[in-house]
């Protein structure tokens, strides 16, 4: 049984507003008999703290004791449920050998083994001449059947207390199945019928059951298809699900866009057209198609709240900062928000040179500029800075501009709802957001993440990119590997070399790291940079900076930083062990090389035998470059919850729903969202107050704050 202690969604909000027919969904699970302190802990690692997560926590396995076959004629290796007579009893006096119980059923023997057993216990379960009916794995040890601990024993009389088709729950650690499951049937006994919140002729035509009646059989699977997403009552939760969530982002995108009025921002494009003058290339038709439909959103009198998606290298930072420059001409300022210090250096690198081609004044916020902090921080509040650039330090509260106008976020998947609505609010007056992400991302987990946002998309590459030759070798070729390096090295290449994956440390991952440029050192003999996670900031930045500049010719990392490192010198990119990675990141790590002249590679390294995920995320990295199939790719392989290799703040992840599977479901709850909303914009009617219930049941409490009392 699967673990998934670090993987469960996030806690659902709760309000006073929440209508009463849903208090007792959201009691807490310390309110059921039996669940003290303990079990509770164990339970929210796995569900969450109230009923209404116990509820949405479904099987995801099935034990089917239905099989009732004679012994002499029963399967090998399948759960079993038989008629016996109990025989003797056979306790052993050695405590590493089981204690021993044979029974019968007339046509063969059958041994019940128990390790670490109480005699006494097993004597009163299994008494001598009595029969019984046992259910468990039948196997056999040497020529005897054997049953190693039955799951269930229980006199004839009680064959009907028996569950024939028992559900199976992920569980971590110190959580047993019968616990849990006793914890979720006793949240189920909760359920009460609920109002109608479907479209009726939608409803009508899917021939769905009711909803508190299609969330009871999903927790009875009587055969494995009926853990299928397919199964109609599956389908039919995960549409309330999409359906709470589209609402919740029309509400919120809504709200966003009237709670303060917008103000447009015409720029004069003075300044934009002396920063192309600058560039040493010409823009693309996509960036053009981006750049006016941003200029057109900060034009108008509305807030803009945008989207810019495009592949690694598609030039959306340029884009950004003609969309900031546009709002200095019309005397605003700018922001442009980075998820780590390196990138947010890099920016700074980057524009400066057209900051001074237009004559604009830029600053640098992050942790680490503590001496200049202070005078920043005045230059930015007298209006001194135009466009400041930083990390998530310009979340903080003394950071006051005079007049924000745009607000650039990258790398959004960093980066949740709320703290966008918390960037908007920075300036006093209404702020435009724009927020960019280089990790392509399928259209219907964009529509769920970002459906309080339009999108614009940058696809294929800039001008002047190289494709990169993508190549998978085993492990048991590392030699090859090396003396490739050398070679290349040898005309002047560099290398970034990436090391294994391990989830969840990275003091094992920093070890791989250190062990990897020693030997890279011993056998090259040349000089090795190295960068982890476990570095101080200024000591990292040198140690790319000497990559860099040529200084070391092949640069070991982690992946816990971003190797964002913008070097059009480095052609080679080696991914050790990528069948650990998911396609996201090998496809962003492979976006390291290519952006200078030279004919560059990806050689990722696995380690076999490969299971079917990897082989076929290693077969899609050969076959395309292109981010958005990747992404498509990635989602249908590992699902949404992992898309970007982690779980991220920003992300929305299901509980029933599977984007990969559900898509249709995703576009009908859209358009429905999007219709009531047309007809019924404060949700009033019968349905619209049905659907106000929904948005609660799922959490969005926050969504429902935004409609008037009804």
């Amino acid at each position: 049984m699967r673990s998934v202690e670090n993987n469960r969604p996030r806690p659902y909000s709760f309000e006073s507003m929440r209508p009463s027919i849903l208090f007792p969904f959201f009691a807490e699970i310390r309110t059921l008999a039996g669940v003290g302190p303990k079990v509770e802990r164990l339970i929210q690692r796995v569900a969450g703290p109230r009923l209404v997560d116990l509820m949405f926590d479904l099987p995801t396995g099935l034990i089917d004791r239905s099989y009732r076959p004679k012994l002499a004629e029963a399967e090998l290796g399948r759960i079993v449920t038989v008629n016996v007579n109990v025989l003797s009893h056979k306790p052993s006096r050695d405590r590493r050998q089981p204690y021993r119980v044979i029974v019968s059923d007339d046509t063969s023997l059958l041994e019940l083994a128990f390790f670490h057993a109480h005699a006494d216990y097993l004597k009163r379960q299994l008494p001598e001449g009595s029969r019984r009916i046992i259910s468990g794995k039948l196997e056999r040890f040497r020529d005897t059947l054997q049953m190693t601990h039955p799951d269930h024993i229980v006199a004839p009389e009680d064959d009907s207390g028996l569950t024939l088709h028992e559900p199976i729950y992920a569980l971590t650690e110190g959580l047993t199945l019968k616990v849990l499951s006793k914890a979720i049937r006793a949240a189920l006994d909760n359920v009460v019928l609920l109002p109608e919140w479907d479209d009726p002729a939608f409803f009508a035509k899917q021939g769905w059951h009711a909803w508190h009646e299609a969330l009871l059989e999903a927790h009875a699977p009587q055969s494995d298809a009926d853990l299928s997403p397919e199964t109609p009552v599956r389908k039919r939760l995960a549409y309330d699900e999409l359906l709470a969530n589209q609402l919740a982002l029309l509400l919120i995108r809504r709200q966003m866009r009237q709670a303060k009025k917008g103000r447009a921002l015409p720029g004069d494009g003075s300044l934009k057209a002396r920063a192309i003058a600058a560039l040493p290339f010409a823009l693309t038709a996509p960036q053009l198609q981006a750049i006016a439909e941003i200029e057109a959103d900060i034009a108008a009198p509305t807030r803009m709240l945008r989207l810019l998606q495009g592949d690694v290298g598609s030039g959306k930072t340029i884009v950004a900062f003609l969309a900031l420059l546009n709002a200095v001409e019309a005397s605003a300022q700018g922001a442009f928000m980075a998820p780590t210090e390196i990138l947010a250096r890099q920016h700074m690198a980057s524009l400066e040179p057209y900051a001074k081609a237009t004559d604009i004044r830029l600053g640098l916020l992050t942790g680490r500029e503590r001496a200049t902090r202070e005078t920043t921080l005045a230059a930015l509040a007298a209006g001194e800075i135009d466009i400041l650039i930083g990390t998530h330090a310009l979340f903080t509260e003394d950071v006051e501009f005079a007049d924000l106008g745009l607000a650039v976020i990258d790398e959004q998947h960093k980066f949740g709802v709320h703290q966008r609505m918390l960037l908007q609010g920075k300036g006093g007056r209404p702020v435009d957001v724009l927020v960019m992400t280089a990790t392509p991302i399928p259209r219907t987990l964009a529509l769920t993440a970002y459906g309080d946002m339009d999108v614009s998309r940058l696809m294929g590459r800039p001008p002047g990119r190289q494709p990169i030759a993508t190549r998978t070798l085993s492990d048991e070729r590392l030699d090859e590997v090396i003396e490739h390096l050398r070679k290349a090295i040898a005309t002047g290449a560099r290398a970034y070399w990436v090391c294994p994956l391990v989830e969840e440390s990275e003091f094992v991952d920093l070890a791989a790291a250190e062990e990897r440029a020693a030997m890279l050192k011993r056998v090259l003999g040349l000089k090795i940079g190295l960068v982890h996670g476990k570095m101080k900031g200024t000591e990292r930045d040198a140690e790319m900076a000497r990559f860099k500049a040529g200084e070391t010719s092949i640069l070991v990392a982690t992946t816990v930083i971003e190797v964002g490192v913008d070097v059009p010198e480095a052609t080679i990119m080696v991914v050790e062990h990528a069948e650990r990675f998911g396609l996201a990141q090998l496809h962003q790590l492979r976006g390291r090389v290519g952006r200078g002249s030279g004919k560059s590679s990806c050689l990722l390294i696995y380690h076999g035998p490969l299971g079917e995920t990897a082989k076929a995320r290693l077969n899609t990295m050969r076959e395309t470059d292109d981010g958005f199939v990747i992404a498509e790719k990635d989602l249908e392989l590992r699902g949404a919850g992992e898309l970007l290799g982690t779980r991220q703040s920003g992300m929305v992840e299901f509980r029933v729903a599977d984007l990969a599977v559900h898509g249709d479901l995703l576009a009908a709850a859209r358009d429905d969202a999007q219709l009531i909303l047309t007809r019924d914009p404060e949700l009033q009617s019968e349905r619209g107050q049905a659907l106000r219930t929904l948005l609660y049941l799922f959490g969005r409490d926050e969504a429902v704050r935004y409609l008037k009392a009804g």
